[in-house]
Parts: structure tokens; sequence; C-alpha cells
């Protein structure tokens, strides 16, 4: 193999690996925008709600991406919830209407099929910053 096509093959693979390094980058820079858009919309902090999430057992009956066993088939999956028009499909989708219903969904939708968990004020408000991660 004449030793331009050897160049030309390396500046290839320099290239190629260059690209996944920027594309890489401007992932995880979305990423991390996103979590500071969610955290300082809701107030909270998504870290402590992917705990709270985990802690009261929501992945038992919805998916739920970036929470490990979280696969559950009764409630509806909560990929790209964050750019959902509505909640339960009666409140608007703001922070405050998430905090209310993850608080009391029985007193926000009553009969509806969301349990009463007891969450509290300051893991509703974790979890709707966690939750308004996935977009």
């Amino acid at each position: 193999m004449p030793a331009s096509l050897k160049w030309l093959g390396a500046l290839v693979a320099a290239s190629v690996l260059a690209a996944a390094l920027a594309g890489g980058a401007m992932v995880a820079q979305r990423r991390a925008y996103t979590r500071v858009m969610a955290e300082q919309v809701s107030g909270g902090s998504s870290a402590a709600g992917r705990v709270a999430i985990v802690g009261y057992g929501c992945g038992s009956c919805h998916v739920i991406p970036g929470i490990a066993g979280a696969s559950g088939q009764v409630g509806p999956a909560l990929g790209k919830v964050a750019v959902r028009a509505t909640i339960a499909g009666k409140l608007p989708n703001t922070p405050d209407a998430m905090m209310r219903w993850l608080e009391h969904p029985q007193r926000v939708v009553p009969g509806n099929g969301m349990p009463e968990q007891g969450v509290s004020g300051r893991d509703a408000r974790d979890m709707t910053a966690y939750l308004y991660t996935l977009r």
C-alpha cells in the first residue's frame, strides 16, 4: 500500500475519532443543560428526585428512563414526560401541577389509577426536577 494511502487512512481515522469525541461532548453538554433547566424551573434536585423515584417504587408501575428496573406496565411510560402538554390528561404540564399531582393524585383527579403514596413536598419537588429532565 502506498504511503499516501496510509496517511489518508490515518487522517480519516483521526477525523472519525474527533467527530465521535465532539458528538459525545455535545450530548454531555445537552444533558447538563437539560438538568440545570429542570432544576431551575422546579426548584428541586434531579439527583435527589431519582433517589425518591426509586424509594417510592414508581418503576413498579411506570417505565422511567434512567431508573434501573423501572419497567412497570400499569401506568404510562414517563419518557419525554417533560414535553407533554398535560399531566394525567387533565392538568397543564407545569412544575407546580406536577408537584401537586405527585403529592396527591387522588385529590387532583379522584378515582384515577395512581395511588396516594404519601409523597412529601420536598420529594415531589425533586421528583419533578428529575422528570423534567426526560425530554
